[in-house]
């Protein structure tokens, strides 16, 4: 009895207090109402509001901080990919360049062979070099055209500067060069500016040599050498290359001058046969003959 008798007078004693809160909460709401706004309780409202300020600029700081964590994260994840494309992108690019230098350099030598070919007024075939020989003894270069396409050998082949070799053997589709620097290949040559006669030889240095030169010969650095025509190996007129360096030793019958070829021949990559030049235009095929003097 005497717990059911506190637990009535607790009961009892909460609804006083929660009518009594809510007189006094009916009563300020009255009064805030109708005071202005210099009035006792909303002084107490300014106070209050700024002893919470802190607490309520910290937790949008929190907020805006986790915020601009979270696009910070976007924007790395977002920069990773824009790298990534860039890189690919810069790749790509590189690639292109590099073709496009390739472009230019073949249209460059190609433009050499096209003046060269006009400059002597050349009928032939221009071919691309598609094999080499790696020896001293044997420096040759295959090329990609053939018989069926006109050429056999005894031919003359030209670069882009000049004379660098023969056709010395044919298939179908195919051609092998012997190059003027090979130590067996010979072509009847001569001074353009003196006229004066012998044979360039290869080594297996890879110099050209004009031999058989008269000692009293008059031959200077610099001198133009060129096909002379003779024997038929090669075709005449076609420069071969400069003199740079003469033997000085007199009172021998011949003498001998190095040659440097106009062009670099274990760089060639495309190349031009020679059918006929010039004048030579109706000449029958009979006038060229295999390697010789």
């Amino acid at each position: 009895m005497a717990l059911q008798f506190q637990q009535r007078g607790s009961a009892l004693v909460r609804r006083v207090l929660l009518v009594a809160f809510l007189i006094v909460s009916l009563a300020l709401l009255t009064t805030y109402a109708r005071e202005g706004e210099t009035g006792p309780l909303h002084g107490v409202q300014s106070a209050v509001s700024g002893a919470f300020a802190p607490l309520s600029r910290a937790g949008a700081a929190v907020g805006s901080g986790a915020a601009s964590v979270g696009e910070g994260v976007e924007d790395l994840t977002a920069n990773d990919d824009t790298l990534s494309g860039l890189r690919d992108a810069n790749a790509e690019l590189v690639e292109q360049l590099a073709q496009a230098e390739e472009y230019r350099q073949e249209a460059q030598r190609l433009q050499g062979l096209l003046d060269m070919k006009d400059a002597y007024d050349i009928e032939g075939t221009g071919a691309r070099v598609i094999g080499r020989s790696a020896t001293a003894w044997d420096q040759t270069v295959a090329i990609d055209k053939g018989s069926a396409d006109g050429v056999d050998s005894g031919l003359t082949v030209m670069g882009p500067s000049g004379v660098v070799g023969q056709i010395v053997a044919t298939t179908e589709h195919t051609s092998t060069v012997r190059l003027l620097t090979d130590p067996q290949s010979g072509a009847a040559a001569l001074l353009q500016s003196t006229r004066a006669e012998g044979v360039v030889r290869g080594s297996l240095e890879g110099l050209l040599y004009l031999e058989n030169l008269d000692a009293d010969a008059e031959v200077q650095v610099g001198d133009i050498v060129v096909t002379s025509g003779l024997g038929g190996s090669y075709k005449r007129g076609l420069v071969i290359g400069t003199v740079v360096k003469v033997d000085a030793r007199q009172g021998d019958a011949t003498r001998r001058v190095v040659v440097s070829p106009t062009g670099a021949v274990e760089a060639l990559e495309e190349v031009l046969v020679v059918f006929s030049v010039g004048s030579d235009a109706g000449a029958s095929d009979g006038d060229q003959g295999g390697d010789g003097q």
